[in-house]
């Protein structure tokens, strides 16, 4: 078992346009939890029509959608009323807080919500922290500011033994 075990997501996808939303709905996920940046748009894109549709198509197979990010309220805000979910701010990410208050918004059950996200060291830690279903993203751009490069480069070795270890379960 690797030391990094908790930093690893429980799925990957390419993105998080290409998640096999259905297949979780019929596993019993009913909620689902995103981050904004390079998860949905690049980083400080506005919403867009491709991110709402996603969101409309997901509401209307029955998910509850919220928006957890750790961005102060008016970005946030606006997102989420342009793809039409709900949203937690500030959310202290990698802290469960955030994500346990959006499980509670909701009305669901830790085990019903999955949250998707494109970094290890706060979505996926995160979620992994709160008893989510964890599922990392490749991110949309590599547009980003400096903190987040350097976290990328942290990143590595964990994507590499995730990887790794996932071939050797094969």
């Amino acid at each position: 078992m690797s030391i990094f075990k908790n930093l690893y997501p429980d799925t990957y996808y390419k993105s998080a346009y290409t998640v096999d939303y259905e297949a979780f709905h019929d596993r019993g996920y009913k909620g689902i939890i995103f981050d904004i940046d390079n998860t949905l748009v690049p980083h400080d894109a506005p919403a867009t029509a491709k991110s709402a549709l996603l969101v409309k198509r997901l509401k209307k197979r029955g998910f509850k959608v919220e928006i957890v990010s750790n961005n102060e309220e008016p970005r946030v805000k606006s997102f989420a009323a342009g793809v039409g979910s709900g949203y937690v701010y500030k959310a202290g990410k990698p802290g469960s807080k955030g994500y346990l208050e959006a499980v509670r918004k909701m009305g669901l059950k830790r085990e019903e919500v999955l949250v998707v996200g494109d970094q290890l060291f706060t979505d996926i830690w995160g979620a992994n922290r709160s008893g989510l279903h964890s599922v990392l993203v490749g991110r949309i751009s590599f547009k980003e500011p400096p903190h987040i490069h350097l976290k990328r480069i942290l990143e590595f070795p964990i994507k590499l033994a995730y990887i790794i270890e996932k071939r050797l379960k094969k």
